[in-house]
């Protein structure tokens, strides 16, 4: 990156009191609030808001250059803190007077969501009832909203895919999340019971992927909402992978300098595997991080110019999100592969990078044998399946 970046200052300085709770964050399940109070007191979770409502409309290389550091002290922490984040760009597309109910009183509130459309909906005056077990949920218990997935039957009997806003009133939180990897992020189920959504906050998902949201263009002089939602409610993801693969790399180092062959005492740290292993990693993180500066970089170049995405762009911005995901995971594995039995001790730093790495890769939308059809069908000139998100 070549422009300043005073927010990933004021991040750096609290990253040591993060990193020493990532092993708290692993044990409760869920974000410490210690966390959340030094990561807000940086402003950080106000980096989509609208200026209008306090915000700071970051550009995203800059937001996600504070994600990538973020993830080297505690990837749990950066997962969820980065889509209570990003969440704010989506309900920038929403409706002005949504907007208001969220940010008009308080401009620190946050959103948690769960979007995959398993909400079960009865069409009522004014709105819906919407109930469901809604899955997934990372640092909903950080969170003062939720925004939920649904399908919406209309007139012709055709599913809309929609998603509804929820104050935290409107649910509760099951305490459900026992996972391998990002232990931290507390992506707990939210459970709804018939709670009212009246139509201001509810949003169809088609309109906020090609620019005709009920909030597409309430701020025409910003350079961060001339896009679709999903690019920058997915930035996190790759950021994070990246994070996590960078201090995977520091970790391997510090850890296998002075490392001896408890039979041989034979040194690790100075033999031809090790320094191989080493060395490759290091190249595929590299190129990791430069093909996501570049992408990352074409994103604030098409917001500055106002200039929407084309079909073919959004589906690069996608698939290139998930191959540098691909590299990440695949440049941490090699160095864990190598870095010796003590490495599987719940204490040691690495087996959590390994876990939360090979986590990065696992969600839908870093998912590359998805990503790859994507692609592939885009380069081919035929239509997108709709299987395929």
């Amino acid at each position: 990156m070549t422009t300043a970046n005073p927010m990933l200052e004021r991040i750096q300085s609290i990253l040591p009191d993060i990193a020493a709770r990532a092993n708290q964050a692993e044990q409760e399940r869920r974000v410490p609030a210690e966390n959340i109070a030094l990561l807000k007191n940086t402003g950080l979770h106000r980096a989509f808001q609208p200026k209008a409502y306090g915000g700071l409309e970051m550009s995203l290389p800059d937001f996600a250059e504070c994600i990538v550091a973020l993830a080297g002290a505690c990837g749990g922490t950066a997962w969820a803190f980065s889509l209570l984040c990003t969440h704010s760009h989506q309900l920038s597309m929403f409706s002005k007077q949504l907007q208001d109910e969220l940010w008009g009183t308080d401009p620190d509130a946050t959103a948690s969501s769960s979007i995959a459309p398993f909400g079960r909906t009865e069409e009522v005056e004014g709105g819906i009832l919407l109930s469901g077990e809604m899955g997934w949920s990372s640092g909903c218990d950080h969170a003062d909203w939720a925004i939920l997935g649904f399908n919406r039957v209309n007139e012709a009997g055709e599913k809309i895919y929609s998603f509804a806003v929820l104050p935290k009133s409107d649910y509760t939180i099951r305490d459900d999340w026992y996972a391998m990897g990002m232990r931290g992020s507390g992506s707990k189920t939210l459970v709804i019971d018939k709670a009212f959504v009246p139509e201001h906050r509810i949003q169809a998902a088609k309109p906020m992927m090609e620019g005709t949201s009920a909030g597409f263009g309430l701020y025409p002089d910003s350079d961060i909402y001339y896009t679709p939602y999903r690019p920058y409610f997915a930035c996190g993801f790759s950021a994070i992978s990246l994070g996590v693969a960078e201090r995977m790399l520091t970790a391997f180092q510090e850890k296998t300098k002075n490392r001896v062959r408890a039979y041989t005492g034979a040194s690790v740290g100075t033999a031809t595997p090790a320094l191989m292993r080493l060395a490759e990693s290091t190249h595929q993180v590299a190129a990791a991080r430069a093909f996501l500066e570049k992408t990352w970089e074409d994103h604030r170049v098409h917001g500055r110019e106002k200039r929407y995405p084309s079909p073919r762009t959004l589906t690069y911005w996608r698939t290139n999100q998930a191959y540098a995901v691909k590299m990440c995971v695949e440049a941490v594995r090699r160095l864990f592969e190598a870095a010796g039995a003590g490495a599987w001790f719940d204490g040691n730093e690495m087996q959590r990078l390994f876990r939360d790495s090979n986590m990065t890769a696992a969600h839908a939308y870093t998912d590359y044998d998805v990503c790859a059809q994507i692609l592939g069908r885009e380069l081919m000139g035929l239509a997108p399946d709709p299987s395929m998100i």
